[in-house]
């Protein structure tokens, strides 16, 4: 049985609290993982929430702050110090390959794995596998920042009560699947399109297309909220999302599960952002993210 879920490493922004590491989040799914901004202290966090570095198939960086990338020199090192057997690649802003050639060769070490280097320059298709399209889109912050989305390729759900009105049973309900066809009957007479799954990942940035580009019909959102409604202006100075604005892309996108994060020091109560998140009109299911949480991606309708 496949497993997708969002493992949450950490929720912090800028300065890390005593319950909250620096960013950190592994999506699994389908037997691939794909870790989103390896922030300081994410290679403890992993160990912490039982995530091996051979379980990482992407890296994703929305943005070279340090709060979401400078984890990666000691997970790049893991990932050769553990041997892992198969290909990593690596996505992060062209724009910032000084700093992940820095991160990458930080410290001496030896190299035993292909780290395929994938930088993103523009919005658009990354990776097409049969499980998933990966997708970058720009975002609004001081320095060049992406988010990223995964798409599952739409499948088709058999329909028994039509299958059993034209008589197709057994070995014929692979076939007209295969063929399109079966005795006159067509496929999409007996089935239906079943939408594929869709996860976006949204850091630092203000309200953009980008940010609604990601969101549309999502079935899980990860996005930051790092103040709360009463410091919009302070939001928008540094590129930021409040609690209610993160909600309110997600009530207009479709949003099914919505998970809170990347929350700045100056909050202590967790539930001030659940409360606004609700104010602005979201009604589906809300996560206010804390560390070493796993949620499940939701299950199709």
């Amino acid at each position: 049985m496949s497993v997708r879920e969002l493992v949450v490493l950490g929720t912090a922004s800028q300065v890390p609290t005593r319950h909250r590491n620096h960013n950190g989040y592994l999506l699994r799914w389908d037997g691939e993982g794909i870790l989103f901004d390896p922030g300081e202290g994410t290679q403890r966090q992993m160990l912490r929430a039982g995530v091996a570095a051979h379980d990482l198939n992407r890296i994703c960086v929305t943005h070279f702050h340090g709060d979401h990338s400078l984890g990666l020199a000691g997970v790049i090192q893991r990932i050769n110090l553990d041997r892992v057997p198969h290909e990593v690649t690596a996505h992060y802003p062209k724009s910032g390959q000084r700093f992940f050639d820095r991160l990458r060769h930080a410290t001496a070490y030896r190299e035993t794995v292909d780290l395929t280097e994938a930088p993103v320059d523009k919005d658009g298709d990354l990776a097409v596998t049969p499980s998933y399209t990966l997708q970058a889109h720009r975002l609004s912050h001081p320095v060049e920042s992406y988010g990223y989305g995964l798409t599952e390729p739409d499948g088709r759900r058999m329909l028994p009560d039509r299958l059993a009105a034209h008589g197709i049973k057994g070995p014929d309900v692979g076939r007209i699947q295969r063929e399109g066809v079966l005795n006159g009957v067509r496929l999409d007479e007996v089935s239906e399109i079943r939408r594929g799954q869709r996860f976006a990942f949204v850091m630092d940035t203000r309200l953009c297309d980008g940010v609604y580009a990601l969101a549309d019909g999502c079935d899980m959102l990860v996005i930051e909220s790092t103040f709360l409604d009463e410091d919009t202006d302070l939001a928008v100075e540094h590129g930021h999302l409040t609690a209610g604005q993160a909600a309110t892309v997600a009530r207009e996108a479709g949003v099914r599960h919505l998970v809170l994060t990347h929350f700045s020091q100056r909050y202590t109560d967790p539930d001030d952002f659940e409360r606004q998140a609700r104010a602005a009109g979201f009604e589906g299911e809300l996560t206010v993210a804390h560390d070493l949480l796993r949620i499940p991606v939701p299950k199709r309708l």
